[in-house]
């Protein structure tokens, strides 16, 4: 028997290494943007404005051009105009009218001012008689004393009245927000504005408290954080049911470690994952709520079938299945998330991706001069119908050629991004019926970067308890600032209020509606030169 070995032809062998070599370059490609954005995630820029987003550009060019642009542009501008260096400064600086004096110093009424003499050997000395004062030059400086604590001595008399069997009385002590406790509702105050809106770690604070002579467990800062915040949890509570009643409602998810893994064979120490999901109401409030899902079950537990209006979102499924199951709602999409499918594709495709931002940039600029205008209602509809409709539907005619005409591999970045947003054809194009509908979710994204922040600072929350009261005081303090209220002051007040408030109307305890009835007159701590009690004592 004659046994002959099958070796492959010339050309299939030369097939073979084209199909492996293309594979090979594919691979490349495919792990070379993904070092692109770890790169960009380290190092790269976070802001996502583009130079060719300007409304005076109007010529398309590739993404890497762009500074070489600028950089061949700039020695230009430098030429055509010569400035001597003795020159640069000299001018006067425009200040605004509330501005005090030459060095632009600008502070409100509540500011407290420390009026220091400054008087001359002439008029202090034998000779003072001789001079006399004919005018005042004022000047302000601004100073800064050390994080300072004070200790208040409460003395309560015991009395009786004169005679032999009548028994002592003791003078009933003074309200405080936590019985039996010994802090201030200014500690209470400070301790959660420093950690949560200023995100200085409870570590750090008790570090400073003791720097100032003062010795207090730091266990005992985390007791009296834990309950001043659950003495706030009912108008939390009355601040999501607002928020369900909106019309429009925003709602995105962030993660946070909280809690240590329980599961058998788990590394010691390590930290669950858990995440927030903030949720921004059409009247300002905004609400974080914690899982330690990031399925739909939480979307379903905290809407509870109570909201029926628009869901913006980004273009996570969850969302989008949970809508699909409502008959109630509508689900509007971010283009803001679209957008950064081709950012990401720019590098690839230059060209393409550019013309894509462009339109999309088009888009934004309509938004620009609605707001500028002020339009509303009826007549925001109107500008929408007549300037944006047609640039979207032109965009997403010209999504459907690309992908049709370039022959891209799925893997694509531009293949990627121009199936994202034809995928979300329907939900990127609510916004052009509903005037209360914006077409991204910016403002909410604004509104949870508190989270990420307090992330590189205190890190994690150490249970899953202390991410749900994280998620209690984040609300307040973030809404208070939504409604340019000062979060001190308003918990000062709140902390103080809440137990003699009729519990039926908790919801005007919250920032929106506390504004509206209290803030003109808040409730003072005592070593506030305005409480009432301060003010009759001078």
């Amino acid at each position: 028997m004659n046994l002959t070995t099958c070796t492959p032809t010339p050309q299939a062998a030369s097939s073979a290494l084209a199909q492996e070599n293309a594979w090979l370059r594919e691979q490349v490609k495919r792990l070379q943007h993904q070092l692109d954005w770890f790169k960009k995630q380290l190092f790269g820029p976070k802001s996502e404005r583009q130079v060719f987003d300007l409304a005076e550009q109007g010529e398309l060019f590739q993404a890497a051009d762009a500074s070489t642009a600028q950089a061949s542009q700039a020695p230009q501008e430098e030429e055509k105009r010569s400035v001597r260096s003795y020159q640069r400064g000299t001018a006067k600086k425009q200040r605004d009218e509330d501005c005090l004096n030459a060095t632009g110093l600008r502070f409100t009424a509540d500011v407290p001012v420390q009026v220091v003499q400054n008087l001359p050997p002439e008029l202090t000395g034998p000779n003072a008689d001789q001079y006399e004062i004919i005018g005042t030059k004022t000047t302000y400086r601004l100073a800064q004393q050390a994080a300072s604590y004070l200790v208040i001595q409460h003395e309560r008399p015991v009395f009786r009245l004169k005679g032999v069997d009548n028994k002592p009385v003791t003078t009933a002590a003074a309200f405080n927000v936590l019985d039996n406790s010994l802090a201030d509702v200014s500690l209470l105050a400070g301790l959660l504005v420093d950690k949560f809106q200023f995100h200085l770690p409870l570590y750090r604070q008790h570090q400073r408290i003791q720097q100032a002579g003062i010795t207090v467990s730091r266990s005992t800062l985390t007791n009296l954080v834990k309950r001043s915040i659950d003495l706030l949890r009912p108008i939390v509570d009355a601040q999501t049911d607002s928020i369900l009643r909106s019309r429009v409602l925003a709602m995105d998810e962030t993660p946070i470690k909280a809690g240590h893994q329980k599961r058998p064979g788990a590394q010691k120490g390590k930290m669950k994952s858990g995440w927030f999901w903030p949720m921004y109401g059409d009247a300002d409030e905004v609400v974080f709520t914690y899982s330690n899902s990031r399925g739909k079950l939480h979307i379903e537990q905290v809407l509870k079938s109570q909201f029926s209006g628009t869901l913006i979102s980004d273009g996570y499924a969850a969302y989008a299945r949970y809508v699909a199951a409502q008959k109630n709602i509508t689900h509007a999409q971010c283009w803001v998330h679209s957008r950064r499918y081709f950012i990401e594709a720019q590098k690839e495709h230059p060209e393409k991706a550019t013309e894509a931002l462009q339109q999309i940039a088009k888009l934004y600029q309509n938004e620009a001069t609605i707001k500028k205008l002020g339009l509303s209602g009826q007549k925001k509809h109107q500008y929408r119908q007549d300037h944006t409709q047609p640039l979207v539907s032109h965009f997403f005619q010209w999504c459907q050629g690309q992908l049709e005409n370039c022959g891209l591999l799925p893997s694509d970045p531009l293949s990627k991004a121009l199936n994202y947003v034809l995928k979300r054809e329907a939900s990127l194009s609510v916004f052009l019926e509903d005037p209360d509908v914006q077409p991204d979710t910016n403002h909410l994204e604004r509104t949870l970067r508190p989270i990420p922040l307090g992330r590189k600072n205190w890190l994690f929350c150490w249970t899953e308890l202390g991410a749900e009261h994280l998620g209690i005081i984040q609300s307040l303090i973030s809404t208070c600032k939504l409604h340019d209220l000062n979060p001190y002051t308003y918990l000062v007040d709140v902390l103080q209020r809440i137990s003699q408030h009729p519990a039926s109307k908790v919801n005007e305890l919250t920032p929106r509606l506390w504004k509206e009835r209290f803030a003109d007159n808040p409730l003072r701590a005592l070593i506030d030169p305005r409480h009432p009690q301060r003010q009759s004592s001078l």
